[in-house]
């Protein structure tokens, strides 16, 4: 009313009808105690209580319309934000180092805690904010609350150390079923490829059990247990060490890994862009 001083064009800037725009000032006066403007000639002066207020009315209005009505904003090449990602230590082998890649390109200030927890804490620091994202096999946050975008899948193979005594290249089944394995049991967290073959009543010959798989790599290459893993993380063990894959002698389960995010977080700005380049690192 103050930038209009008319009734009639106060209404059509809010997108009201005159009545209730006049409604709304009628109100005003009585809550204030003050009629806020008066007819002067052709125009609606302000009264001094209403000259008072304005400066704070303003404020407020341009708190409301930068910080609630205008959509969040986030510009990664400027952000010092640090984001906490949970992840299994394969995730951060695999897939770390092509998203920190992608980060030092396109947002040097930015950075990232990466930690691992059970599946149920998993949840629980999404659902509090916590954590930001949760990249990995996570079948417990396929539930409502969550929102999941996949991102690859993979299939298990079996490594031994290249030169094996007597595995070279390939794997018969008696082998796998005879020859001493090494296992990783996460603590809290699913293991599919035990899942699997619990259900098939195939039984190894298990001398050793691990928490972590990154444990594996020296394990395997030093001595004449095999283990199985997932391909990805063969490819890598066999880039970096005294180790072979040899295919499964039965047919692999597919691993659907996902990054899972709160939907609270759904159409926040920046989980967006978090989300956004950790699938481009990984297809790009």
């Amino acid at each position: 009313m103050a930038e209009h001083q008319s009734v009639t064009r106060a209404a059509e800037a809010l997108s009201l009808s005159q009545p209730a725009t006049s409604a709304a000032l009628a109100r005003l006066r009585a809550l204030l105690g003050d009629p806020l403007f008066v007819k002067s000639g052709q125009a609606m002066r302000p009264t001094p209580r209403a000259m008072l207020l304005a400066p704070t009315i303003a404020q407020v209005l341009s708190t409301v319309k930068e910080d609630i009505l205008t959509a969040s904003h986030f510009d990664p090449a400027t952000s010092t934000r640090s984001f906490h990602l949970l992840a299994p230590d394969i995730a951060e082998v695999i897939v770390l180092p092509r998203i920190l890649t992608r980060l030092r390109q396109v947002a040097p200030s930015v950075t990232i805690k990466v930690t691992s927890m059970p599946r149920l804490a998993t949840a629980e620091a999404l659902e509090s904010g916590v954590a930001d994202l949760a990249i990995g096999y996570l079948p417990d946050l396929h539930k409502s609350g969550f929102v999941q975008q996949r991102l690859f899948k993979h299939v298990y193979v079996c490594i031994a150390r290249r030169d094996h005594p007597t595995l070279q290249g390939r794997l018969a089944m008696r082998d796998y079923l005879a020859t001493p394995h090494a296992v990783v049991l996460p603590e809290g967290r699913e293991h599919l490829m035990e899942q699997f073959l619990n259900a098939k009543q195939i039984r190894r010959s298990v001398v050793l059990e691990l928490s972590h798989f990154m444990s594996l790599q020296t394990v395997i290459a030093s001595s004449d247990l095999i283990a199985t893993v997932p391909e990805d993380l063969a490819e890598f063990f066999a880039a970096h060490g005294n180790i072979q894959i040899l295919p499964l002698p039965l047919k692999s389960p597919e691993v659907q890994v996902h990054q899972f995010w709160h939907q609270r977080l759904n159409k926040d700005a920046a989980n967006v862009w978090l989300r956004g380049l950790v699938y481009d690192a990984l297809h790009n």
